[in-house]
C-alpha cells in the first residue's frame, strides 16, 4: 500500500502527518515540543522546486511507503494522479493500494502564516514561530487523521486509488 499526504506546500502538515504515521512523533495526548517540531524530516525545508515531486519518508511498521506532495492551490492534481494511477494498475495488472489523504483541512491560519513569511518572504525570524504555534495548534486533528487515513487503508473498496479530503479536521 501507498500512503500519499497531501497540501498546498508539502512542508507543514504533510510532514508532520508522515512523522505520525511512521511513529516518529509520540501520539498526540501532549502538545508537541518546539525541537521535536523543528526535527521532523522536511519540516519547512522543501521549497518551490519541490512542488508536484513526490517525497518518500519511509515504511511505516506494516510495510507500507509513506510519501508527502504538496500540490500548491491545483485541486486538479490528485485527481489527475488517481486516474493516472487506475490506467497503470489497470494496463500492468497490479493492485497496489494508493490512499491520497489531504491535510488542508488541518492548517490553522496561524500555521499558513508561517509558511508564508518563512517559505514564501525567507524571514524566518517570524516564520518559524508561527509555525511551531501552528504545529503546536494543529497536531491532535493531523495525528487523529493519521490514524483515519490508515484505518480507511485497511479497508476494502471497489477501487484500489481513494481520496480523503478529511473536511472533518477543520
Amino acid at each position: 500500500m501507498i500512503y500519499i499526504y497531501n497540501d498546498y506546500g508539502g512542508t507543514h502538515t504533510t510532514a508532520l502527518a508522515a512523522a505520525y504515521h511512521l511513529k516518529q512523533l509520540p501520539q498526540s495526548e501532549r502538545e508537541l515540543t518546539r525541537e521535536e517540531i523543528l526535527n521532523v524530516k522536511f519540516f519547512n525545508k522543501l521549497t518551490k522546486e519541490d512542488f508536484g515531486k513526490l517525497i518518500i519518508h519511509g515504511c511505516d511498521d506494516e510495510g507500507n511507503s509513506v510519501y508527502t506532495l504538496g500540490r500548491k492551490r491545483n485541486k486538479l492534481v490528485v485527481p489527475a494522479l488517481k486516474e493516472m494511477s487506475l490506467l497503470l494498475q489497470e494496463k500492468f495488472k497490479f493492485d497496489e493500494k494508493i490512499v491520497f489523504s489531504n491535510t488542508s483541512p488541518t492548517v490553522p491560519f496561524t500555521m499558513s502564516m508561517g509558511g508564508f513569511f518563512s517559505r514564501g518572504l525567507k524571514i524566518d525570524v517570524i516564520g518559524v514561530p508561527l509555525l511551531v504555534k501552528g504545529a503546536k495548534q494543529c497536531c491532535d486533528n493531523v495525528y487523529r487523521l493519521v490514524e483515519n487515513t490508515k484505518e480507511v487503508g485497511r479497508k476494502t473498496f471497489a477501487e484500489n486509488v481513494i481520496i480523503l479530503e478529511n473536511e472533518m479536521y477543520k
